[in-house]
């Protein structure tokens, strides 16, 4: 026993030595070795698919790694009028891209500020193509100033921003001042809008095409391919060696109608007035000229227009980017009313001896309807009638054919219908039966309606296209050509024919004669030694009741009648027909003389191109006589026995 105060000493059995845990250790040992095989399965797997399930895959994206496709836009064909002359080029230019593989978001402001762009659009437009391949590079700006160009020269370093890339390109030149802009068109970026169009599905995200007049039209024409140029590239973006390069092919030149002669005069004569002038052969449906105001400069669009700049245009009260010529449906006014003599004619509702009497009006179903001529113009026949331009004379010959036999011989010239022209958005125009009137408004047609589209007011409405082509086909005897600015030898140009008696074509024609030369409204389209005929209009905008109780305010000065002319010549076998609208113009006079000019500059340019060339002075001298060659002594003969005597 142990003495009590001492410690009994501790038992060997109470602290037995511990033994190690095997079952946590073998735990974590098999944790560890599923895990490598797992990773050593991937990895397999991995191999697997680079090596041999997708070789051709993984080994082309190395390959763009290391080789930089770089395009090169094909140039657009150029534009030439009748005679070659050139319209529309191209101009080399500089044009930027982003290469999006190595792009930083942190450069974007940099970049947005050196080159004068706005971040939040720049960002936007890559955003648009953020669905396309990587590889393919963004334009971001084009034309580059020289400024622009010394700071992507010293910034496009492997060391700063190495995703910008600078190419050449060719750019569009159009004409200055906006000649011809609205025929010609312009050209655009396609927009995703276009891109959802069947029309449109063969384009790709970022391409220029024409977007609008002969651009549009004949797209396909002038649009060249695009080549590529493949270089290798270090992982540093720099260029090592050139692999090929595949050059640009070219788009086709197009030649059109288009007189640039008279296209100048035209636009000069219409000068700063909003209007639109067109002239055309009859005889074959080309248009030489087309002129619409006020213009715009399709230089803007050349290189992406800026935003500012386009808002500027839409949103511009004149409409500058609305092609007159073709789009703007007005009253044709007077000019309406050799047509309804026409058609008055070819029905037998009037003939030679068909006489009214203008006192300065007349009542028609309850109504007053005055003449233009306050006094009146006394008896009027068909002749008279054309020559005076007498109301009276055409609301009676309207009342008497009635709404559908007007727009019979109406629809048939071509009125109420596209004429089918190679431009993209030609309107319709208006030509209003009882049929229309029904399907549009849903009533029946009132006979008092008759008698203002009997002049040409009314809810008609015309083009100034429209009109050009109706009366070309009438003093064609009835042939309407389709017309076209562009010349297509693989096919015969569409026409349309109709029945009109050559006697009473004779007589509308020589009724337009008389406005011009026989003391008419139209006497100051009168040239010198050609016969020119014609016709003058003035056609409301608004009632004159709503004129007179706005008088003095601004909206009155917008709604001036439109001033019409429409003239040919010569009065056999007319080869040109030009018509002039002067919106605000208030009187036909003031477009006679733009048609006179047009028509004087086209007989003028005939009259040298048939003159012989002039003989040269150097032309009249004779030729020297070429040196005689020496002649060779002849051997000595004896004399004649003859020679002798005479000796």
């Amino acid at each position: 026993m142990t003495p009590i105060g001492e410690r009994e000493p501790e038992s060997v059995h109470e602290h037995r030595p511990l033994r190690p845990e095997t079952n946590f250790a073998s735990a974590k040992i098999a944790i560890f070795q599923y895990a490598a095989v797992g990773v050593f399965v991937l990895l397999v797997a991995r191999f697997w698919d680079l090596q041999v399930k997708n070789p051709g895959v993984y080994q082309e994206r190395a390959e763009q790694n290391r080789i930089r496709a770089i395009p090169v836009p094909a140039p657009r064909g150029r534009i030439l009028d009748r005679d070659g002359r050139i319209i529309v080029d191209n101009h080399s230019s500089y044009t930027l891209l982003l290469n999006r593989e190595n792009l930083k978001t942190a450069h974007l402001k940099e970049i947005a500020d050196g080159l004068d762009l706005d971040y939040d659009q720049l960002v936007a437009r890559l955003e648009k193509f953020k669905r396309r391949p990587s590889y393919e590079p963004v334009v971001i700006k084009e034309e580059l100033t020289p400024q622009e160009l010394e700071f992507v020269d010293s910034h496009r370093d492997p060391g700063t921003f190495p995703e910008l890339m600078l190419i050449k390109a060719q750019r569009r030149l159009y004409p200055r001042d906006g000649l011809g802009a609205h025929a010609i068109g312009y050209v655009g970026e396609v927009s995703e809008a276009e891109l959802d169009s069947p029309d449109f599905a063969k384009y790709e995200q970022g391409e220029i095409i024409g977007k609008d007049g002969l651009e549009r039209q004949y797209n396909d024409t002038l649009m060249g391919v695009d080549g590529q140029r493949r270089v290798v590239v270090d992982n540093m973006g720099r260029e090592r060696e050139v692999l090929d390069d595949k050059p640009a092919v070219p788009g086709h030149d197009l030649q059109t109608t288009l007189d640039l002669d008279l296209q100048v005069v035209a636009e000069l004569g219409l000068g700063d007035r909003e209007g639109a002038v067109v002239a055309l052969d009859p005889r074959t449906g080309e248009v030489l000229a087309m002129v619409s105001k006020p213009e715009f400069d399709p230089n803007m669009f050349s290189a992406r227009i800026k935003t500012k700049d386009w808002s500027a245009l839409v949103q511009n009260p004149d409409k500058p980017l609305l092609n007159r010529a073709i789009q703007a449906q007005l009253a044709p006014g007077s000019t309406f009313k050799p047509l309804m003599a026409m058609a008055g004619l070819e029905t037998g509702v009037i003939d030679d001896g068909f006489r009214v009497h203008c006192s300065g009006g007349a009542s028609f179903y309850g109504r007053w309807f005055k003449c233009w001529q306050k006094h009146g113009h006394g008896e009027v026949d068909v002749h008279r009638g054309i020559v005076q331009s007498c109301d009276v004379f055409f609301y009676t010959v309207g009342n008497k054919l009635g709404i559908d036999r007007i727009a019979q011989y109406a629809e048939m010239a071509g009125l109420g219908h596209k004429t089918g022209v190679d431009l993209p958005h030609e309107a319709d125009g208006i030509m209003p039966s009882t049929r229309w009137v029904m399907r549009n408004y849903h009533r029946k047609w009132y006979a008092g309606e008759t008698i203002s589209v009997s002049i040409g007011q009314g809810a008609v409405a015309v083009t100034p296209l429209q009109l050009a082509s109706a009366i070309g086909g009438i003093v064609e005897g009835g042939v309407w050509k389709t017309p076209h600015l562009v010349r297509d030898p693989m096919h015969a140009v569409a026409f349309r024919k109709g029945d009109l008696k050559p006697e009473n074509v004779a007589q509308v024609i020589a009724g337009m004669y008389g406005v011009v030369n026989e003391g008419g409204t139209g006497g100051s389209a009168r040239l010198p030694g050609i016969a020119v005929c014609g016709k003058t209009g003035s056609a409301q905008v608004a009632s004159n009741e709503l004129v007179k109780s706005l008088k003095g305010s601004k909206l009155a000065g917008s709604l001036k009648d439109n001033g019409w002319f429409v003239g040919f010549a010569p009065r056999d076998n007319p080869e040109i027909v030009v018509v002039a609208l002067v919106q605000g113009g208030m009187h036909g006079t003031v477009a006679a003389p733009i048609v006179r000019d047009v028509l004087k500059a086209y007989f003028d340019k005939r009259a040298r191109q048939m003159q012989p060339l002039p003989e040269l002075a150097w032309m009249r001298v004779p030729a020297p006589a070429p040196p005689a060659a020496p002649r060779k002594p002849e051997p000595a003969t004896p004399p004649a026995e003859a020679d002798m005597e005479d000796h």
